[in-house]
């Protein structure tokens, strides 16, 4: 990945999550986009909404933090997204997603190739390939993008085998959960659900990298052919899981594109996905002060979590 294009471009679904909160700013690709901006990193969204009030929103959402709203496209027959997100007892999240809606239709257009030309790192997942005309415009960025980094977000009954199978082999570097995995690499054979069998598997079959593997309270985890390294949990009071995943990813990648030793990268994802587990929706306001602070209380508290 070249570290002089310091821009990243996140490809697929913008929406309203609908939380026992309210109404919140979501989509994982919009999250990540939103993530990396806080942190400083120019990022770019490419996505589809409707011609109504909450795709008006959005875009009022995104241009009122500086993110461009240039690629996002206009849809005149299907409805902005909105996803009704509820809670388990275990502060787990559970997503009703419609389909057909406004991604489900992102355009190929001409000018996404200069945005590839300027762009470091392109940030894809496969919810927004459930359909074939997103799916399409997917696969021809993928074959223009400098660095593909596929966060897996598997959403049943959005994906087939086969369409991650795709994904994958266009992939640089991925990111997907401790479940995820076991799913994923059950369907080359791992029926074992070992982490590093697993994670051999995806090497071997997919050439990867690096796998970025996040796995709740046992923290998380990231391979290089050559190496592996893991950062625990922090420890918080969870209010809600939205977005956690999309944070966790975004930090992560800020500090691989400002040359942060592979040590430095986890330690800093894991506290910015647990901070956002403290507050309501995947995008919440903060500064680098806010979050200074969190993980200066963390480390007054003793590492106790680092144990």
């Amino acid at each position: 990945m070249s570290r002089k294009k310091n821009t990243v471009a996140c490809f697929g679904e913008v929406l309203w999550d609908m939380l026992p909160a309210g109404r919140k700013p979501g989509g994982a690709p919009m999250n990540v986009a939103y993530h990396l901006h806080r942190l400083g990193i120019h990022s770019t969204v490419i996505s589809r909404i409707g011609n109504d009030e909450d795709g008006a929103d959005l875009i009022g959402f995104l241009a009122g933090i500086g993110i461009s709203t240039a690629y996002i496209q206009i849809d005149h027959r299907q409805r902005t997204s909105r996803v009704l997100a509820s809670m388990s007892e275990d502060n787990e999240v559970n997503y009703d997603i419609v389909a057909p809606t406004a991604w489900d239709f992102i355009h190929y257009e001409t000018r996404l190739e200069a945005l590839m030309q300027e762009t470091g790192v392109l940030v894809y997942g496969s919810l927004a390939a459930r359909n074939e005309t997103s799916r399409n415009t997917l696969l021809t960025l993928l074959e223009k993008a400098e660095y593909r980094l596929f966060d897996i977000n598997l959403r049943a009954p959005h994906y087939t085998s086969a369409v991650i199978d795709q994904l994958l082999r266009n992939a640089d570097a991925i990111k997907l959960n401790i479940h995820e995995l076991v799913e994923v690499t059950g369907w080359f054979g791992n029926h074992s659900g070992n982490e590093y069998t697993g994670i051999g598997l995806l090497q071997d079959q997919y050439n990867l990298a690096e796998i970025i593997v996040t796995k709740g309270e046992r923290g998380a985890s990231y391979y290089t052919p050559s190496a592996r390294y893991d950062y625990p949990a922090v420890p918080v009071q969870v209010r809600d899981t939205v977005g956690s995943g999309d944070s966790f990813l975004a930090a992560f990648l800020a500090q691989k594109l400002r040359g942060e030793p592979n040590e430095n990268m986890l330690e800093f994802a894991a506290a910015l996905g647990a901070y956002v587990t403290t507050q309501s929706g995947a995008c919440p306001p903060y500064s680098r002060t806010d979050l200074n602070r969190f993980m200066w209380q963390k480390y007054l508290e003793g590492n106790a979590w680092r144990q």
